[in-house]
């Protein structure tokens, strides 16, 4: 094609994300490496959905000796235990220069029809070692051969274990009131799983959906893990004020920035998959909600427990003085929570900020990607939603728990 892979790599990463899909592909297998540079060679990285480009890798690679490694039928995913490691090494995959570390097992499949049989699989996915349980793709090729391919570690152990310290750490440090908070953790799980996501997927509005899923988490948590008292209604009506104020700007900053809720390509293959029926550009909203309700929880409750605190301290102390004095703890709580949120986003999105780092793209055309807008205006939403829970909640809490004296008859103003 008089274009080297090297060279097409490097012209690639300047298209931004919409190729790291077809990067990861590449990544671990060298047969997949040489499709891609022959995709980018043939200038066919300028399509700018990842999902066709993959569409159209397959079919022109149909001529190539290796085509039944793209023309595979799934026949299932089975657990494996590794019996003996053959040989492992390191290799440098040709053309990316990147060191990955392979190795050759032997493995006995635990499930599936062929149970106890004893196979061989290359794996350079996660390092293993004699024991190890992991989990094998079985395939049959187009020639009508049979395929295994090492896939995830079996991690279901390990995730039981860490989820039982948690819940054991709760426990033991939040005592009657963590085990409170579990509960409600647990149902703030089950009503996403249960209640949100089948009404999201009938085609329902995910701004009202989500908007009702917090109402009645929120409710759920503050009340369950807290009590019923004024406290815990100061810090609910609060926040559900708050979350209407957030859900009328995030619609205002997504319009306004014009952004389509299509931010990876998982977006595309569930639109794929429900035939358009979601609202994306109200999902993007929804999940703005949702992402920032642990956070004005936390704050809420502590700006309503800051108010009865120092009410119970100074029963004669006005309203307007009560208000400006938990004000000073909110601001205090308001810096390091914004700070912590921003901080939250950039960490989900670490390995995609690096490769962006790494990109010989212009920035402001990195920024004004909607896969960054996206997150920028979803941490802008957040921190005015954070900033606005303090005085509103404060303001509800002065009214709610301030001693009635003769003295203390003065509304506080904002």
């Amino acid at each position: 094609m008089g274009v080297s892979f090297e060279t097409s790599v490097d012209e690639a990463r300047g298209e931004g994300e919409s190729n790291k899909f077809l990067f990861s592909l590449a990544a671990h297998n060298k047969k997949r490496a040489e499709l891609l540079s022959f995709c980018y060679a043939s200038r066919m990285y300028r399509v700018k959905n990842s999902a066709v480009v993959l569409f159209v890798l397959m079919l022109l690679s149909t001529p190539f000796a290796y085509a039944q490694e793209v023309h595979q039928d799934l026949q299932g995913s089975w657990k494996a235990k590794v019996a003996e490691i053959v040989k492992e090494e390191d290799v440098t995959l040709e053309g990316l220069d990147i060191l990955a570390h392979t190795q050759t097992l032997r493995a006995e499949l635990l499930e599936g029809p062929k149970t106890g049989e004893i196979i061989t699989v290359e794996n350079d996915f996660t390092k293993l070692k004699v024991g190890d349980r992991f989990y094998v793709q079985y395939l049959i090729t187009v020639n009508g051969g049979e395929l295994y391919t090492a896939g995830e570690p079996y991690r279901i152990p390990a995730l039981t274990v860490l989820t039982l310290i948690f819940v054991v750490a709760v426990i033991i440090f939040g005592g009657w009131q963590g085990v409170r908070s579990l509960g409600a953790l647990a149902f703030s799980f089950a009503a996403l799983f249960y209640v949100l996501f089948p009404l999201i997927l009938r085609g329902m509005n995910p701004v009202l959906v989500g908007t009702i899923f917090a109402s009645l988490v929120l409710t759920a948590a503050i009340f369950f893990t807290h009590g019923v008292n004024r406290k815990s209604t100061a810090a609910l009506l609060g926040t559900l004020c708050t979350i209407a104020v957030t859900v009328l700007f995030a619609e205002f900053a997504v319009a306004y920035a014009r952004l389509s809720g299509f931010v990876e390509d998982a977006s595309v293959y569930l639109n794929t998959a429900t035939k358009g029926l979601i609202d994306f550009q109200g999902l993007l909203l929804a999940a703005m909600i949702i992402g920032v309700l642990g956070v004005l929880d936390d704050i809420a409750i502590t700006q309503a427990a800051a108010v009865s605190e120092l009410a119970d301290a100074s029963p004669n102390m006005k309203r307007k003085e009560l208000y400006a004095r938990a004000l000073v703890i909110g601001r205090e709580h308001v810096g390091a929570l914004v700070n912590t949120l921003a901080l939250a986003y950039a960490g989900a999105a670490l390995p995609l900020l690096l490769f962006f780092y790494t990109s010989t793209s212009d920035v402001m055309l990195s920024i004004n990607r909607e896969i960054f807008a996206a997150e920028i205006v979803r941490t802008i939403a957040g921190s005015i939603a954070i900033i606005l829970t303090v005085p509103i909640t404060t303001l509800i809490a002065v009214w709610l728990l301030a001693k009635k004296s003769q003295g203390n008859t003065e509304a506080p103003g904002l």
